[in-house]
């Protein structure tokens, strides 16, 4: 299994909201803050919003923040929502499976996968917050100076 850049972006920006639940981020300054884009964001902010996973505010404060508290949020749970296919081979349409050893130690490989996933939460992944913190600041781009007339 290789995590899709969709689900990447999506575990960045739950990582970002949960650094600071109570806050609410706009999705610019997400993106601003990790160098990707705020368009593709706007998507992927949109399903993580209709999943439960994300609170959208609408309006001139508005924003967005976690729905639920990190804690409550498993690493498994996002996969599921992000990933159109967990599968990591397309046995269906192979002529070998009625016969063959893979599809069984596959489907094993990856329930022990995602029972790993399940076990960590949104909140495991920000335990080291000010070190996190200073890696994003450390990677957003550096707003222009002016010069003086």
């Amino acid at each position: 299994m290789r995590l899709t850049r969709y689900s990447d972006y999506s575990f960045r920006v739950l990582i970002y909201l949960a650094l600071e639940p109570e806050r609410l981020f706009s999705i610019s300054e997400i993106a601003g803050a990790y160098g990707i884009s705020q368009n593709h964001l706007v998507k992927v902010v949109h399903a993580l919003s209709l999943n439960g996973l994300v609170k959208t505010v609408r309006g001139r404060s508005g924003g967005i923040k976690l729905a639920r508290p990190a804690h409550e949020i498993s690493v498994g749970e996002v996969f599921r929502c992000t990933e159109e296919t967990m599968a990591l081979a397309d046995c269906a349409t192979c002529m070998l499976t009625p016969a063959c050893g893979l599809t069984g130690v596959l489907a094993q490989g990856m329930a022990a996968m995602m029972k790993v996933f399940d076990s960590r939460t949104i909140a495991d992944l920000v335990q080291q917050g000010p070190a996190l913190r200073r890696q994003i600041a450390r990677k957003a781009p550096q707003p222009r100076k002016t010069r003086a007339k």
